[in-house]
């Protein structure tokens, strides 16, 4: 069956995307964080991209946004539909694919916040990382590193730059943030946090 094009709400303003998971049984401070980045965003006056559901993180964070008052847009994939709950609330754009899924996202966003989360999240966050190597785009990425969740994925980064698969410059691919209100700051700022730019522990 085919879908409709693509459509969003006219918006003039600036957006951020936040990778997250879905996951309902991921530590409560995680889903309150994400809460409280939809807040802070909606409070800046930063639209909302997010990944459509109503469940995990993800919902949490849609629904800090839509409850602060601000613009949000989920872009689902159809066969997602029952598994992450589509959280009807807010402007929600249903698509064909997962990879139709992250390109929306990208283009509809000037920056971008990665949670905690599992393979999803992994998966497309990896890709935005690869694409901005490949200097396919410069936006911001943004690691919330809640409780040094994404520490080994640091790890690993630095293994290759050290087995000489990566140049040592890829680090400076993204930024990290400890609180939510540092992400935010940064996404404002443009990436630009020199003060942790090497401090990938």
């Amino acid at each position: 069956m085919s879908l409709p094009p693509v459509s969003f709400l006219p918006f003039d303003g600036s957006s951020v995307c936040l990778f997250c998971g879905a996951s309902e049984t991921a530590d409560p401070t995680y889903t309150e964080a994400a809460y409280a980045f939809g807040k802070v965003a909606a409070e800046a006056g930063w639209r909302l991209v997010y990944g459509g559901g109503g469940v995990g993180l993800m919902g949490a964070s849609a629904r800090g946004a839509h409850e602060a008052g601000g613009r949000v847009v989920g872009i689902m994939p159809a066969f997602l539909r029952s598994r992450e709950r589509l959280f009807d609330e807010v402007e929600t754009v249903v698509v064909t694919s997962m990879h139709e899924r992250k390109q929306l996202m990208y283009d509809q966003s000037d920056a971008f916040v990665v949670a905690p989360g599992g393979i999803g999240t992994l998966e497309e966050v990896v890709e935005l990382l690869s694409w901005k190597r490949l200097d396919l785009h410069h936006k911001p990425v943004v690691f919330l590193n809640l409780n040094g969740f994404w520490n080994g994925f640091f790890d690993l980064m630095k293994h290759s730059v050290a087995e000489g698969m990566t140049p040592p410059s890829f680090l400076d691919a993204w930024t990290v943030a400890e609180t939510v209100e540092e992400a935010m700051a940064q996404v404002q700022a443009g990436g630009d946090a020199p003060q942790l730019k090497h401090d990938h522990r």
